[in-house]
């Protein structure tokens, strides 16, 4: 299977760069298992679910993970923090090799610096916060960070982002981006959900660059995605062979719960011993790539966002309905002017 056959082309001017006022009155379009489809809104998701029913929610809480600071020279280091290495060093994502100090808010001094990964041309970066207490750090990239927005966005974050860039249920930190399908529910719509009867359930799994690397090989299964950090209650699992056991749905909020759940359930991970303190929780690492052919294990609906082309959050879409039903799809929503990627509107795939 090759890359280019999951291209398409999407006005720019349907790209979401702010998000509606009323997080839950999105658009949404039901893609049925036979291909027909419904135009709704979100909080018309209630007419689509019963008693017993169980959706998984992504809990994770984006960081304000992109730091503007200042070379010497006064140009702007645009830096990404993508993973904490210890408590004052961070690998980190910026364009170009340099190397040396950058100041932030013209006063806090850091430093970058690259590192060749021996026997590769791969070359990793890193920030070392100099100025800054190790017990002040959390609260400094708070204060001065920005939140991480796609590019696709095109405008740079304000303020109003550290909310609307989050669920309504993030609770656990570490994502450098928001698990977005979640971004369409409020407070006032989950407890709705609840009073059907509808078990919601969460777990967690930390989204890194990894989750939205376009493909860049031609063939698809040449695709290496990067392990996210997850943990799962184990009492999750023997609910959803139970749900499965009465008929009822499981609802994934988002491709990063799926994964989280799919990756576990189909072996795909790398488990953290030193967490295992009991038989509660399983804590480990995920690099499970979901492309057409994939058997589901855990989930069989599935709520999103529309994604860009040549994604992985795509091609996971497109295993569990078709290629072609999801394509029709994109196409029938574009024509009618949906908004699409982060701050876009969503699909409940059934």
């Amino acid at each position: 299977m090759l890359s280019k056959e999951f291209d398409f082309f999407l006005p720019k001017q349907l790209v979401a760069s702010r998000p509606l006022k009323n997080r839950d009155h999105s658009r949404l379009l039901i893609l049925h298992r036979d291909g027909s489809i419904e135009h709704r809104f979100f909080y018309h998701i209630l007419n689509y679910l019963k008693k017993g029913d169980l959706i998984i929610i992504n809990d994770t809480k984006v960081f304000p993970a992109r730091l503007l600071a200042k070379k010497p020279s006064g140009g702007i280091l645009d830096v990404l923090l993508k993973k904490e290495i210890e408590k004052d060093t961070w690998e980190v994502l910026y364009r170009g090799n340099y190397e040396g100090y950058i100041y932030l808010n013209d006063v806090y001094k850091l430093r970058v610096w690259t590192e060749k990964i021996n026997g590769t041309k791969e070359v990793k970066k890193y920030l070392k916060f100099s100025d800054i207490k190790n017990s002040d750090i959390y609260s400094f990239i708070w204060t001065y960070g920005l939140m991480p927005l796609p590019k696709y966005i095109g405008r740079l974050p304000d303020e109003k982002d550290k909310d609307t860039y989050q669920t309504v249920y993030a609770k656990k930190v570490g994502s450098i981006a928001a698990p977005t399908a979640g971004l369409h529910f409020t407070e006032s719509l989950i407890e709705e959900i609840k009073k059907i009867g509808v078990n919601l359930r969460t777990l967690t799994l930390h989204v890194g660059t990894g989750t939205f690397r376009l493909i860049k090989s031609d063939l698809i299964s040449n695709h290496q995605m990067e392990a996210e950090f997850f943990e799962i209650e184990l009492s999750l699992i023997q609910e959803i062979e139970q749900t499965k056991k009465r008929g009822n749905k499981i609802i994934a909020v988002g491709t990063t719960s799926t994964r989280a759940l799919e990756g576990y359930m189909s072996g795909c991970y790398r488990e953290l011993a030193k967490k295992q303190k009991g038989k509660e929780k399983i804590y480990g690492y995920t690099d499970i790539f979901i492309y057409p052919g994939y058997q589901f294990k855990a989930i069989n609906s599935l709520i999103t966002n529309f994604h860009l082309p040549r994604s992985t959050p795509l091609l996971l879409v497109a295993a569990l309905s078709t290629k072609e039903k999801i394509f029709k799809a994109y196409e029938e929503a574009i024509s009618k002017g949906y908004r699409f990627f982060s701050y876009g509107d969503a699909m409940l795939i059934l």
